[in-house]
């Protein structure tokens, strides 16, 4: 498929997503519209969306990738994804109930009320920071992909292909926001699983195997190891640390993160969003083992046909074998299905973070959703003034990014979170079972600076001062320790009979 032929087809793409964008924000482009969806999403609706916000092309072209790595990975990750299913059941039974009886339009709010002013503002620009950097990161693969194979041949800038993208999702989503996305993410999430079924089977046919053939290929090839129980000090990818990593990262990064939680806080009452959360997470689970199973054969495909592994600056990139074979060495039917599914598994992440950043900082930082700020005149525009920013935002991290990366993007994605979401994990875990306990507000920004240099002290000398132990994801549960411990040094704990505090 040539770059003419992909470029025309990103264009027709996005020009549905803009037109369903026209539609839906035409009769109302309220703040209570793009915040929460005036509180009437459908359940499965909102369920099957979030499949494409929470896979994201990280999922569609690293984790394949990351199959056949130097590393040895294999199918560890099905391990992670072990621990996201625990981590979004624990989400369901215990976080969602907490934000609906408190009726919160940002889940922030709730550090305020229990631990004052200063937690708040922290654990919201935590939010922020960490969403940002996150969400570049996943629009940056897909816009390195478009750009070797795309906008290279036009003689586009790197920037621009960043700016270009960035402004086509300001574009549908700054008038309508979350009503708006939990329809165009539904549109995405149906490209998204179609491209993965449609992709596996034509390498299958490509290779000319059914697909119980297929399955046993993957089965008895070098790329299908799935649980890893070898030393569990030194390796990594320990069964232990990969499914405790899936846990506590799922809770942080979507339990204590705006975005996902806030298509959520859409639904009608807890019992909906209960089952919004039960259907996304066995849905999940599938399509990454699906995925995983794509990597296996892409990696058999290029083995057979002498394709060898991309390379960037003289550095093999994994992430870019999928898309090699995709643009290159399938058809052109094949070739369309995986770009849909590519954009629509990228976007739909995209638009999704921008419209949680939007929120938070209006109702966080300049407090839109109270009473007395309800009816001003500038609110809209304040609102796609603040859109605006987080998008040139996401396109200076990116940029920033594109000189300094040199990793598979899903590896630096999730050892970036361990960090910026680790004192969420702590801010959040005192304030639920440490009711006892009151902070001293004003000491909290300090300790969620302290804790994640702690924590990086404690990670790259862990072999020396752990007897060899070897981090992975499970790094976010130190972080959130570490922040809880200096917690409870700045705490003093309150005498429920008298209302005194003693220490």
């Amino acid at each position: 498929m040539n770059s003419a032929t992909i470029l025309s087809i990103i264009i027709l793409y996005f020009g549905i997503l803009i037109l369903i964008s026209r539609l839906v924000s035409r009769k109302d482009s309220s703040n209570d519209t793009f915040f929460k969806a005036n509180k009437n999403s459908k359940w499965y609706l909102v369920a099957f969306g979030m499949i494409g916000t929470a896979l994201s092309g990280v999922t569609f072209i690293s984790v394949p990738g990351e199959v056949g790595a130097p590393s040895g990975a294999q199918f560890k990750y099905f391990q992670f994804i072990i621990g996201n299913a625990i981590g979004f059941i624990i989400i369901a039974k215990v976080l969602l109930p907490l934000y609906y009886r408190l009726n919160l339009t940002s889940i922030y709010t709730y550090i305020e009320g229990r631990m004052g002013y200063f937690s708040y503002k922290t654990s919201a620009t935590i939010f922020l920071i960490s969403r940002t950097i996150g969400s570049a990161f996943r629009l940056y693969l897909v816009v390195l992909v478009l750009q070797r194979y795309v906008f290279d041949d036009f003689g586009v800038p790197f920037a621009v292909t960043v700016l270009i993208s960035l402004l086509l999702i300001f574009a549908y989503t700054y008038k309508g926001g979350l009503k708006t996305i939990i329809i165009t993410d539904t549109l995405q999430t149906l490209f998204l699983v179609s491209s993965v079924f449609f992709t596996i089977y034509f390498i299958c046919d490509s290779l000319n195997l059914s697909l119980p053939e297929a399955f046993e290929t993957v089965k008895k090839s070098n790329y299908s190891k799935i649980f890893f129980f070898e030393d569990f000090i030194t390796n990594r990818f320990h069964f232990i640390k990969q499914v405790l990593g899936g846990i506590f990262v799922t809770i942080a990064m979507v339990g204590l993160d705006q975005d996902l939680m806030q298509k959520n806080l859409s639904c009608k009452n807890i019992g909906e969003a209960q089952k919004n959360m039960f259907t996304f997470t066995g849905i999940f689970v599938i399509i990454n083992l699906f995925f995983l199973g794509v990597g296996a054969l892409l990696y058999i495909f290029a083995e057979n046909n002498g394709i060898a592994v991309p390379e960037v600056n003289g550095t093999p990139r994994t992430d870019l074998l999928f898309p090699e074979i995709a643009f290159n060495h399938l058809a052109l039917i094949p070739s369309i299905i995986f770009l849909l599914g590519l954009t629509a598994a990228t976007f739909a992440t995209t638009d999704s973070a921008l419209t949680a950043l939007t929120t938070s900082f209006c109702v966080d930082f300049l407090g839109m959703d109270k009473e007395e700020n309800l009816k001003k005149e500038n609110n809209i525009r304040t609102r796609h003034m603040v859109h605006l920013l987080f998008s040139l935002a996401m396109f200076l991290v990116i940029i920033l990014f594109n000189y300094v990366n040199d990793d598979s993007v899903v590896s630096m994605i999730f050892r970036i979170a361990g960090y910026t979401y680790g004192p969420l994990l702590g801010l959040y875990s005192f304030g639920l079972f440490m009711k006892n306990f009151e902070v001293r507000d004003r000491l909290v920004p300090l300790v969620c600076l302290i804790s994640p240099a702690v924590t990086y002290f404690i990670s790259a000398y862990s072999s020396t001062l752990l007897g060899g132990y070897t981090f992975d994801n499970e790094l976010i549960i130190i972080n959130g320790m570490v922040t809880f411990i200096l917690l409870l040094f700045i705490s003093r704990k309150h005498n429920a009979n008298t209302g005194l505090s003693k220490a």
